[in-house]
């Protein structure tokens, strides 16, 4: 069984020492829980080596919210996957919307991301999703086929098989509107035949799929029992002490 990963996006939000005190609560209310799910946070830059101490010997694990795929070099306030690993930040977020739509973060740049956080032993959540046009016309499993395709050219299949795809639809992202479960559903698992159509069915199988898009307490729930979603890639709820415990709950009731 596929393990549900819940991770929260804190995207330009806080500081350190406010960071500090929700990981402070998120680790208090986990104690020693026996969890069946994984638990990340990813905090701006400036918290990320405070989150790292602060979660040591904790359930939680650190992301960073983007990385450049270059390990040093003239680009200016860029950070790579080097300084990523020497803080000790086990996870990265790879083409969110936001990247892709702000600052022209493309498939191809999204495919370097992937293979440089694989050779630095960073574990990728590698963002696609549809807009809204995208999805009225239409058009939405073509579209995001066309993202993996890009996406994963030239990624082994011992690698795939690692991949956490989080499936964020960009009408959902930061909105108050949510993909049904049903809609969800339909997205992950037409991602999981693809990569089976890439690669192979017991590649595609081991692939984790997150759901993101206004997740909260009260729809995380019945997002997370569809049969191919693996967890969910919060935003604004992450940053709420009892929403993300709820939705961390969720995940641990939905794996027994």
């Amino acid at each position: 069984m596929r393990k549900q990963v819940i991770a929260g996006n804190w995207k330009m939000n806080g500081t350190i020492a406010s960071g500090s005190i929700l990981i402070e609560a998120f680790t208090s209310f986990l104690g020693d829980k026996d969890l069946d799910c994984e638990i990340v946070v990813c905090p701006p830059f400036t918290a990320l080596e405070r989150a790292v101490s602060l979660t040591k010997n904790t359930q939680v694990s650190v992301g960073a919210q983007n990385m450049d795929y270059h390990d040093a070099g003239a680009f200016t306030g860029e950070v790579s996957p080097l300084m990523l690993m020497e803080i000790g930040v086990s996870y990265v977020i790879i083409g969110h919307s936001e990247r892709r739509e702000y600052y022209g973060e493309t498939d191809a740049m999204v495919n370097e991301k992937i293979k440089s956080a694989f050779f630095h032993s960073l574990q990728p959540i590698v963002c696609v999703g549809e807009s809204l046009e995208q999805r009225e016309a239409n058009e939405t499993i073509s579209f995001i086929h066309g993202q993996l395709k890009r996406a994963l050219q030239d990624i082994p299949a011992d690698q795939v098989e690692k991949l956490i795809i989080a499936y964020e639809p960009i009408w959902a992202i930061g909105t108050g509107k949510t993909a049904t479960a049903d809609q969800a559903e339909e997205v992950c698992k037409s991602i999981r035949e693809y990569i089976a159509e890439l690669y192979t069915p017991n590649v595609a199988d081991l692939v984790r799929i997150q759901y993101g898009g206004s997740v909260k307490a009260n729809n995380a729930r019945e997002i997370l029992s569809e049969p191919n979603i693996d967890g969910a890639l919060v935003g604004g709820a992450s940053l709420i002490v009892d929403e993300f415990n709820e939705i961390i709950m969720a995940a641990q009731d939905v794996s027994k």
